[in-house]
């Protein structure tokens, strides 16, 4: 992204923000929210097969409908596979960030900020996605030019979305 792109980035989100249409402190709560909602349902997936009993399944069914629903309230595009790809770039950056702390936790501060740096950057891709801001464009994609430079595209749009999403300001 261009500064030119990145300043047009910003007056949008300031633009929708006067008009109320945006809150992205709740925004952001509320994917942590549904982050954990997907933990959910992982573990009683787990918990079912390990202790072979469906009752689990039922906690996991009521997690899935209830992450659906809140979903529905951040990720409005429907086109292609971005409600999935919503859900799995959330749940990739929890597991992420479950590494990184677990590696935290044994004091390897540098293996840690790797995986944490990689959870963040893959959270703020779900709001680039999610804001519309992040939207391929097929006339730019070209299988034979040789492949961005190592986070390239993924660290420019998590820096730019990091700048615009606040959780702290009320």
């Amino acid at each position: 992204m261009k500064s030119d792109d990145i300043k047009k980035l910003m007056d949008k989100v300031k633009s929708l923000e006067k008009g109320h249409n945006l809150d992205l402190s709740s925004g952001e709560d509320l994917s942590v929210a549904i982050m954990n909602l997907i933990g959910i349902e992982e573990h009683m997936f787990f918990t079912s097969q390990k202790l072979g009993s469906t009752k689990y399944l039922d906690i996991l069914q009521q997690a899935r409908e209830m992450r659906k629903e809140l979903m529905k309230k951040i990720v409005k595009e429907n086109e292609g596979e971005v409600w999935c790809t919503s859900k799995h770039l959330l749940s990739a950056s929890m597991r992420l960030m479950e590494v990184g702390t677990k590696y935290l936790n044994k004091g390897d501060k540098k293996e840690a900020a790797d995986y944490f740096k990689k959870s963040f950057d893959l959270y703020n891709l779900f709001w680039g996605l999610n804001l519309g801001f992040v939207k391929p464009d097929p006339k730019k994609v070209k299988l034979s030019e040789p492949p961005l430079p190592k986070n390239a595209f993924l660290g420019t749009i998590s820096k730019t979305i990091s700048k615009i999403l606040d959780c702290c300001r009320e």
